[in-house]
């Protein structure tokens, strides 16, 4: 009531009780809702219309809901000056205008007080030029800088997909006591922790919260009733999770966890409907890409070096994992043994050289998998420990690998990649695969198509310098440039007790 652009229009009582009496005579057999706007449902204002004063057919609508789920059900828009009227014609609509809003005038609404000096027509894109691009000023949090419209709705898209998912509080269950902190950052202040999943389940069923696990801390993370798997994004860090570094993203599946191949994922689910991205959405991943290609960026971006392999010779990569690591046990290759992966790459390249690059968590003696060097020369040419995986990966001429994330690292630098298990990016025409094929993945998204899907739509990200969920371009620059990226102190000495007692424990 008395909004100033209500004011501005000249519009009254009767004005709005004039729109309601033409929509229910123009379209007589039609429902009619009376949407009200957000402040007036939460009290903090009046509004034009009363429930119990509504004549029949016309219903009071103060559901909260996204303007384009009404939007695409409506077969008709009536207002005086809402911003709603804008977002109908980017629908597609014509709204009904009884005012004089920006929107009205030019071709694309049906104005029933014209406005005579108005008399260009324009088309949506041009009224969207003008509205979103010429007329405001555009500033980027992140970057303390002002920017353009599209960069702005990148940041916006990040912020509203978490906020959609985090309606309800979590209750969090398998995560270390060191994570608390960050998954706080990343799910909300009011996030509660308990360490023994059953009971978690019955705290967040009476509490009407939802449940989080972390996949390899919990035994059965699927079986829990109403679980989301929270894991480690695909752009993390600059350091190792073993090592406790601090993540720039996690991923969170209300199906499992991403890697096992034997359920519908979240993440196969977006990968599915890739192919269906509109233009500008593959654009924004191609220059995410760009980003991530330019600055050799990788899930933990360790910088390591080795003896160089000799200028010219060309090479196949084969990828060395942590043997009881979930993903490899879900991959479907046998026993998951780095060395039987060795052992097929040599048979089906015996001419070929060959260079085997342990997994960073075995190297450091942090977790399990690790071949004698002795026995590895067996079958490879060259063991490359402490090397930048990135920087072999785009010297390779092919990446083999069980299911790790160096394969989707190679499918985006335009490698070709043999999977012997059946990682989340196998199966999608884009890989050689030796493992069984999966009968649902019948869908052939390119390569930018999968990684929007991996890389934008399923992780969510957060600034390490603002402390605020941002997109996936953040994170890429904060990796190359190093802002906010210390290291956690002690990580690397409390993450070694730890794998230490873990070997005690199955010793």
């Amino acid at each position: 009531r008395n909004d100033a652009s209500v004011r501005a229009s000249g519009a009254t009582d009767q004005t709005f009780h004039d729109m309601l009496s033409a929509a229910l005579v123009e379209f007589p057999d039609h429902k009619v809702l009376v949407k009200t706007h957000p402040v007036v449902r939460d009290g903090q204002c009046g509004g034009y219309f009363e429930p119990d004063r509504l004549p029949e057919r016309a219903e009071l609508y103060d559901h909260p809901v996204s303007p384009r789920a009404l939007l695409s059900k409506a077969d008709a828009l009536y207002t005086v000056s809402s911003g709603l009227g804008f977002e109908a014609i980017l629908a597609g609509h014509r709204p009904v205008v009884f005012g004089g809003p920006f929107y009205a005038g030019w071709g694309l609404s049906d104005d029933r007080f014209p406005l005579p000096r108005r008399k260009r027509a324009l088309s949506r894109n041009q009224l969207f030029a003008g509205a979103m691009i010429l007329y405001p000023v555009w500033y980027d949090p992140f970057r303390d800088a002002l920017c353009d419209v599209d960069q702005v709705i990148s940041i916006l898209s990040a912020q509203a997909r978490a906020w959609r998912r985090d309606q309800a509080s979590y209750v969090a269950t398998g995560m270390s006591r060191w994570k608390h902190a960050h998954i706080r950052s990343f799910f909300g202040r009011d996030t509660q922790f308990e360490s023994v999943p059953a009971k978690a389940v019955k705290r967040a069923k009476s509490s009407g919260r939802a449940l989080l696990a972390w996949s390899s801390k919990v035994e059965d993370a699927t079986a829990l009733d109403g679980c989301t798997i929270i894991e480690d994004g695909f752009l993390r860090s600059s350091g190792l999770g073993a090592e406790l570094t601090v993540p720039m993203s996690l991923v969170e599946d209300d199906a499992g966890p991403h890697y096992d191949p034997t359920i519908p994922t979240r993440l196969e689910r977006l990968i599915a409907k890739s192919p269906q991205l509109p233009l500008a959405e593959i654009k924004q991943t191609e220059a995410l890409l760009k980003q991530i290609r330019d600055h050799s960026l990788s899930k933990y971006n360790l910088s390591r070096t080795s003896r160089p392999l000799p200028i010219g010779e060309t090479f196949v990569l084969v990828v060395g994992q942590v043997e009881d690591d979930a993903s490899v046990r879900a991959s479907g290759f046998g026993a998951g043994s780095n060395l039987e992966l060795l052992k097929s790459c040599r048979a089906a390249s015996p001419d070929t050289r060959i260079v085997y690059k342990p997994h960073p968590d075995v190297e450091a003696d942090l977790r399990t998998g690790a071949i004698p060097e002795k026995t590895a020369l067996a079958y490879a040419d060259h063991v490359a420990n402490n090397t930048d995986p990135i920087s072999l990966v785009t010297s390779s001429k092919a990446v083999w690998t069980i299911s790790s994330l160096l394969g989707f690292e190679a499918l985006i630098r335009g490698i070709s990649v043999t999977c012997a298990g059946i990682p989340f990016y196998a199966g999608w025409g884009l890989t050689s695969d030796l493992g069984r094929p999966i009968s649902r993945r019948t869908e052939r998204p390119s390569v930018a198509q999968l990684a929007h899907a991996a890389l934008i739509e399923y992780p969510r990200y957060l600034d390490p310098v603002t402390g605020h969920i941002c997109s996936a371009d953040v994170v890429a620059e904060r990796l190359s440039s190093g802002a906010g990226t210390t290291p956690h102190p002690g990580g690397r000495f409390a993450a070694k007790l730890s794998a230490i007692r873990k070997s005690m424990i199955r010793g």
